[in-house]
């Protein structure tokens, strides 16, 4: 058979988003908020990369929960937020992606 080429996602490691997500999850590994934070931003990178996600719902959920926060309506449910994956090691950041286009070349990266 044929293989399929891997896919790579390249993250600025100094862009003020994905450093402030990695100093805010250091400060806290529970922050469902950050959690949500940097999965958006992996999942977004995904869609303007052509891809389509493996769990839409979940995607939707993070958003709502973000637009109630910015909202400043309070969480119907006080049950805890299973479908947001641990943080990892030291590289939770690094699973970010910049959606803001003004910051990316033309191949994709961010400048």
């Amino acid at each position: 058979g044929y293989m399929a080429s891997k896919k790579t996602m390249e993250v600025n490691p100094t862009h003020p988003i994905v450093v402030t997500l990695r100093q805010k999850a250091e400060e806290d590994r529970g922050d469902t908020t950050v959690k949500d934070l940097i999965w958006l931003l992996y999942d977004t990178s995904l869609l303007t990369s052509g891809f389509s996600l493996a769990e839409p719902a979940t995607f939707a959920n993070r958003i709502h929960r973000l637009i109630k926060m910015g909202l400043e309506i309070e969480d119907d449910d006080d049950e805890e937020v299973d479908d947001i994956p641990a943080l990892s090691g030291g590289d939770a950041a690094d699973a970010a992606d910049d959606d803001d286009d003004d910051d990316k070349s033309d191949d994709g990266t961010i400048d």
